[in-house]
């Protein structure tokens, strides 16, 4: 375990912050499944608990292992990820395992373990345009050259995914769309983009009221309104997170003492965030919020060092879709947007979703390795060269 430890390269910080959003996790999810456990486990609150460590566990191993990998391998990787991606998302649309209305998630055979195929997509998703972009520097601002072949894949991916998720469809694209500015794609276009895309929105949202009988268009309508009147089943778990934040108060009801937790649907994932406020208060959930926010950071100053493209929009894409989904999450939590159904990662109670987080994390680990790597030979290179370089200006002693 220590030589485990000795190994551990890349941004130590990031390393501390999923050391303390893990034991966040821990506390949260052992706290909130006691209802679960009742009704599901005979009682025994700490199967819930044990079996998210062990995902937790498993999740660090991945983390390690993808950031032991130098960064380049994952241009040629996103090639491999993008092809198996494609006909995961059809299959899942097609013949996916069906819970609550949706086709999300497959079932794997034998280990009977569910997982969200859009969660590889996005990992794939990023590593592919991360290398496009990077790839097509030298015509960048061309249409044709660079635009339409960056934008066939987003299209393509986030439009498999939309149907059965319409969040995480609209956040991978937002993070592709922050991406292509960041790679310096003609803005005339990405603007042109936009423009289409909020047409778009109008007419579908057309379509939702007037056809709400059409696949999930009458789930979308019922959240718009819900959210619009204030009513409906979103609305009452928004109204529950919102009585669970502000009977936390200052400090909180301390670990354990949650009553919401009791009425909200998902206290364990969707609205983690606001059990985790009830119970260490607004300090609590500011301190979680800083993390993510110095995870930020910390994955911006590693894309800034980093001395090429695909590395720093690589760490870029990674990082902001990781925070931005946070962000998706805490505001769902505080009633700022409507219910949407994105876990906050790292912290809610889930299996696969943090597999694949953790090696988003690696992924940005492994960027940062190869900056710490290449600044110690520089630094061992300088101080060759001082120790080497002869003495010329020194006066002999009187």
């Amino acid at each position: 375990m220590f030589k485990l430890f000795k190994n551990v390269k890349g941004d130590k910080v990031i390393w501390a912050v999923v050391i303390a959003l893990s034991i966040f996790s821990l506390l949260a999810v052992y706290s909130s499944t006691g209802t679960l456990a009742y009704k599901y486990q005979s009682g025994n609150t700490e199967y819930y608990m044990l079996k998210h460590f062990g995902i937790l566990m498993f999740g660090f191993f991945l983390m390690y292992v993808a950031h032991l990998i130098k960064y380049t391998y994952y241009s040629r990787i996103s090639i491999i990820a993008l092809v198996i991606a494609v006909p995961l998302l059809l299959f899942t649309l097609v013949s996916g395992t069906n819970i609550n209305e949706t086709n999300r998630w497959l079932t794997l055979p034998i280990v009977n373990l569910t997982f969200q195929t859009s969660d590889f997509a996005k990992i794939a998703l990023i590593m592919f345009v991360a290398r496009l972009l990077a790839k097509k520097q030298d015509q960048i601002k061309s249409f044709k050259e660079a635009f339409v072949p960056v934008m066939i894949p987003i299209a393509i991916i986030c439009g498999l995914i939309f149907p059965a998720n319409f969040s995480t469809s609209a956040l991978l694209f937002s993070t592709c769309l922050l991406l292509m500015f960041i790679g310096r794609i003609n803005l005339k276009y990405i603007f042109s983009l936009i423009g289409v895309l909020v047409l778009v929105g109008i007419l579908f949202v057309t379509l939702i009221y007037n056809y709400p009988n059409v696949g999930r268009f009458g789930t979308w309508k019922n959240r718009i309104e819900n959210f619009r009147h204030n009513d409906g089943e979103g609305n009452y778990q928004a109204d529950q997170s919102k009585i669970a934040i502000a009977s936390g108060k200052i400090i909180g009801k301390f670990p354990g003492n949650s009553t919401q937790r009791n009425y909200l649907p998902h206290p364990y994932s969707d609205f983690i965030y606001a059990i985790i406020i009830e119970e260490y208060g607004i300090i609590g959930g500011l301190f979680i919020l800083l993390l993510y926010l110095i995870l930020l950071y910390r994955g911006m100053r590693i894309a800034s060092r980093s001395s090429g493209t695909f590395a720093a929009l690589l760490t870029i894409g990674v990082c902001f879709t990781l925070v931005f989904q946070a962000i998706i999450n805490m505001a769902v939590a505080v009633g700022i947007f409507p219910v949407t159904g994105q876990p906050l990662p790292l912290i809610s109670m889930g299996g696969t979703s943090i597999w694949f987080t953790s090696i988003a994390i690696g992924i940005m680990l492994s960027v940062s390795n190869e900056i710490e790597s290449d600044v110690e030979v520089e630094d061992k290179t300088e101080e060759k060269n001082i120790i080497s370089e002869p003495v010329n200006n020194v006066s002999p002693a009187v």
